[in-house]
């Protein structure tokens, strides 16, 4: 991807602003969330929303794919799904004149700009690896053909915390596929009071396309371009680090709860998604801040618990929040 002109970054940050803005008029509340999806979507990785039903995880996708002029389909994961039922399949066909016979293949739902994958934890192993196996390669290969998937290509999978009968939880090799594990909270009173009051009256008024595939590619690409100091850069590594049980630097509570901590690529995701959040705030440098920002959704799905952990009740995010409360940012702090 190439970054866009210098005169056109104050117009694609403004886009982003106004796709924020036009989601908050569907969604009440959850401002966190709706920025972790948008900041997800701005660095070119996928989003699992993870939250008890009813508190409009599929909504939000919904509404995304309203305001952007780009293909959105929704797979509704099931346990008799297949991955053909995702990926695409050959079918014959006969030639109603000639008599001749060819295959032909028709392509599935993930052949998308925006797949939503509505509860993937309900699918067997093999249909949740055929949808991840996409989301790494961008990529679907059938009968020996490669056949790359629609640019931009983003998956926001739902899941239920609270039903785990009968469902297939995602490995740690693929939920580190994820960039971001979003949790997705009730909201406060206030909230809620608007949220009846909006659902159960006329029917909402459609969304304005804000944004859509060039510019978003674009915006992907500038992303990548946001300055981040080699002073930040230690500071995310050194965060990373901490969380790997025994290490030099890691916390007591790390050492105690922890089986394995988070590996490279959570320190990318880190960084990138410190890129994105510093460019939704309208700046073109990443603050310690900005990294600050992101550590919870980018390592709570990467720093998995051990068993004395889950015997004392010791929630991963706690181990995480003392990792933040031990390795202080560095105080040359970037404020663009």
């Amino acid at each position: 991807m190439v970054a866009p002109p210098a005169q056109d970054r104050d117009t694609l940050v403004a886009a982003a602003s106004r796709l924020r803005a036009e989601m908050q008029r569907r969604i009440v509340g959850q401002e966190h969330v709706l920025d972790e999806i948008l900041m997800a979507l701005m660095a070119g990785g996928h989003a699992l929303l993870v939250g008890v039903p009813g508190l409009a995880k599929t909504l939000m996708v919904r509404s995304l794919a309203e305001a952007v002029h780009l293909d959105f389909h929704r797979i509704q994961f099931t346990p008799d799904l297949v991955p053909s039922d995702i990926t695409g399949t050959e079918i014959l066909e006969e030639d109603a004149i000639t008599g001749a016979r060819s295959f032909r293949f028709v392509h599935g739902p993930v052949f998308a700009n925006i797949v939503l994958a509505d509860e993937i934890n309900r699918a067997p192993p093999r249909t949740q690896a055929a949808l991840l196996e996409a989301m790494q390669e961008h990529s679907v290969t059938a009968s020996g053909d490669t056949m790359r998937l629609p640019e931009p290509f983003f998956v926001l999978a739902t899941q239920n915390p609270i039903e785990q009968e009968g469902t297939y939880p995602l490995p740690e090799a693929q939920l580190d596929r994820f960039l971001f594990d979003i949790r997705v909270g009730y909201p406060d009173e206030d909230e809620e009071i608007a949220i009846l009051r909006s659902t159960t009256g006329a029917e909402a008024e459609p969304l304005d396309i804000v944004i859509g595939a060039s510019e978003l590619i674009a915006l992907q690409a500038m992303v990548r371009e946001v300055d981040v100091t080699d002073v930040v850069l230690r500071y995310a590594a050194s965060l990373v680090r901490a969380t790997r049980p025994h290490g030099e630097h890691a916390p007591d509570l790390v050492n105690r709860y922890v089986r394995w901590g988070g590996g490279p690529r959570a320190g990318q995701s880190l960084i990138l998604g410190a890129k994105a959040h510093a460019l939704l705030d309208g700046r073109f440098a990443v603050s310690p801040a900005d990294v600050k920002r992101v550590v919870m959704p980018v390592l709570r799905h990467r720093v998995l618990p051990n068993f004395a952990a889950e015997a004392e009740g010791v929630g991963v995010e706690r181990v995480i929040a003392d990792v933040l409360a031990r390795i202080q940012p560095p105080r040359s702090d970037i404020h663009v």
